[in-house]
């Protein structure tokens, strides 16, 4: 388990890796405010946070469930907040997602997350914005909100370069191409649905704080979060966008299987048809009849001139209609 501390007092950076049982004194203190990240903390951790700093019960049991749905929950003391940063794909066509929750309280945000998550990016935008550090929490709910929007922005872009990708590849001419195109459409299609499984709830998250927690979104720092809620909204609708992109692909690349499907039946019909003159004329002189030019050579010269000069007309016919 590691943890990291940041305090910061009247709108500056004040304290850094303190330990976390100062925490309750700090947030005591007049115009302080801290950031408390904890990386796979005990449950007997969080029992220390739900004492200290009146996080609820309810929230504290979640927080150590993995697999939680993006929410935003609101208790009398605090909010408890679970977004996911998505920042990848990989060669499997898996999105790489990492799952954060936050308690917000109003002195204290405090995140909480598995080894595999970085939140570096979080820390460098709170160096980078120090100028309204003065919102306190809210400013640190913001930069963690920004930075999950910055990466999942980052992999909608990724996945419309794959799109494009595919649309181009999409006429192409071979069965395995066809196989290939069906096979990625599929991929992005998971892709984007859990993209927006992700993303939606979110954005609902984002309009819930500017909508309903008056005391802690202030008219100061409320268009940053109307900027995420923006941002989000624009990654919703790509994602839709780039769902029916993919869908139309496959529909387009069914219709030109479809379309390969009836040329070749053509063909192989066209070939039977000329292959069937053949057999027609030569089971007529096969019979046990007695016809002109039987048991001669002017018999034999007939029937190869009858196939070859039926053939060829037929050729010509099926080649002049695109069959063949």
């Amino acid at each position: 388990m590691m943890v990291m501390t940041r305090a910061w007092r009247n709108g500056a950076a004040a304290e850094r890796d303190f330990p976390v049982e100062r925490v309750s004194d700090l947030v005591a203190e007049p115009d302080t405010f801290v950031w408390v990240d904890h990386t796979d903390p005990r449950p007997d951790e969080l029992a220390d946070v739900e004492e200290e700093l009146g996080v609820h019960a309810l929230a504290v049991e979640d927080a150590l469930e993995r697999g939680q749905r993006p929410k935003l929950d609101r208790y009398r003391e605090s909010l408890f907040l679970v977004v996911y940063d998505v920042t990848g794909r990989t060669d499997t066509g898996e999105l790489v997602s990492h799952e954060v929750k936050a308690f917000v309280t109003k002195r204290a945000l405090i995140t909480i997350h598995g080894a595999d998550v970085d939140l570096s990016d979080v820390e460098h935008r709170l160096d980078a914005s120090a100028d309204i550090a003065d919102h306190g929490v809210p400013w640190l709910m913001w930069a963690l909100l920004d930075t999950v929007v910055d990466h999942a922005s980052d992999v909608v872009e990724d996945l419309d370069q794959a799109v494009s990708a595919l649309e181009d590849d999409l006429f192409e001419h071979g069965s395995s191409s066809e196989r290939q195109i069906q096979r990625r459409s599929f991929v992005l299609r998971k892709q984007l649905g859990v993209l927006r499984r992700l993303v939606v709830p979110t954005r609902d998250s984002v309009t819930s704080v500017l909508h309903g927690d008056a005391e802690l979104v202030v008219d100061g720092i409320r268009p940053y979060f109307r900027d995420v809620q923006d941002h989000l909204v624009t990654i919703a609708d790509s994602v839709e966008q780039l769902r029916d992109a993919v869908g139309s692909v496959l529909d387009t690349n069914l219709g030109i299987a479809s379309n390969h499907q009836n040329v070749v039946m053509k063909k192989v019909t066209g070939w039977a048809a000329i292959i069937a003159i053949p057999t027609a004329i030569t089971g007529f002189f096969g019979q046990n009849v007695k016809f002109p030019g039987m048991s001669q050579w002017s018999g034999l010269f007939l029937s190869l001139g009858l196939i070859v000069a039926t053939s060829l007309v037929l050729y010509r016919v099926f080649r002049s209609k695109d069959w063949l």
